[in-house]
């Protein structure tokens, strides 16, 4: 088989690898966000369990990825998407992390009903909002069309309002109800969480635009 035959095709099965582990993610946030709503702590449980096989796919891809540049020794803008797909993968699995954290979060208002902060409306914004920001950020890399990218970054801008809103509102209860300080401080913690899912999505796109484009442009202002 030609050198760029081969390159070729392991690319386009890296890139199909790139969707299944960014898929199998946005599944369990799907899962996380649905136990979420239903209070379902079996569910919680499942997506727990699914976190490992995304760390393995992680793996698998960086592994197979850098037998790809050890092989065939890609230049110029054959490169750079070998360095972005290191960036993706790390970014997809911490988005992973965020959705296992909303599980967990999800289990514990199975347990302990509605808070007085009412968070569970925004927490649920922000995770539905982060479901479709991720599968417009693979689809910018898997068309490789960095102005569909930076479209899905703006995305970020939702979830940020949804946590300043939820984070004034708990302070807010917490002044007036300091015997509240520790639940309020777990809602916090998981705010913060899918806030931080909003920005790791950001990377990938920042990714997707250096790997078009060939230039580093900062989306998390």
């Amino acid at each position: 088989m030609e050198p760029r035959k081969f390159f070729s095709e392991e690319l386009s099965r890296l890139r199909q690898d790139i969707l299944a582990m960014a898929t199998k993610v946005e599944e369990n946030l799907g899962k996380a966000l649905t136990a979420l709503k239903r209070r379902d702590s079996d569910l919680a449980k499942e997506v727990r369990a699914n976190d490992s096989q995304i760390d393995a796919m992680q793996l698998r891809i960086e592994d197979d990825t850098a037998i790809v540049i050890a092989t065939q020794q890609p230049v110029a803008r054959d490169l750079r998407e070998m360095v972005t797909i290191f960036k993706l993968t790390s970014n997809i699995e911490r988005v992973g992390d965020h959705a296992t954290h909303l599980a967990r979060a999800a289990k514990k208002l199975s347990k302990s009903g509605d808070s007085p902060f009412r968070a569970q409306e925004h927490l649920e914004k922000m995770a539905e909002t982060g479901q479709k920001m991720l599968r417009a950020a693979i689809s910018s890399y898997m068309e490789q069309d960095s102005k569909a990218a930076r479209k899905a970054a703006s995305m970020d801008d939702k979830i940020d309002e949804e946590h300043k809103e939820l984070t004034e509102k708990i302070l807010k209860v917490m002044k007036k109800n300091p015997e509240l300080i520790k639940s309020a401080l777990q809602v916090l913690q998981t705010s913060n969480q899918l806030e931080r899912l909003g920005d790791h999505i950001t990377n990938i796109c920042e990714a997707v635009i250096y790997m078009v484009e060939g230039k580093h442009e900062e989306l998390n202002e």
